[in-house]
């Protein structure tokens, strides 16, 4: 394994440290269901999954054979 030769102060620590940041998620809201959710990510809404203001998935619909 390899071993720095010498110890890294903590100001050039905290120095590369600066560009790790967190970012805001950016949230968008339907307009058709008004619901708040992120960008290109299909959301649950009162028994229906919705993406991109369609219905993908409908689980309040009773689907048995």
């Amino acid at each position: 394994m390899a071993h720095p030769k010498r110890k890294i102060s903590k100001t050039r620590r905290d120095k590369r440290r600066t560009h790790y940041k967190a970012t805001v998620a950016q949230i968008a809201t339907c307009p058709i269901t008004g619901e708040a959710h992120l960008y290109h990510r299909a959301y649950w809404h009162e028994g229906k999954m919705y993406y991109r203001g369609q219905v993908v998935i409908d689980k309040s619909e009773a689907t048995f054979a």
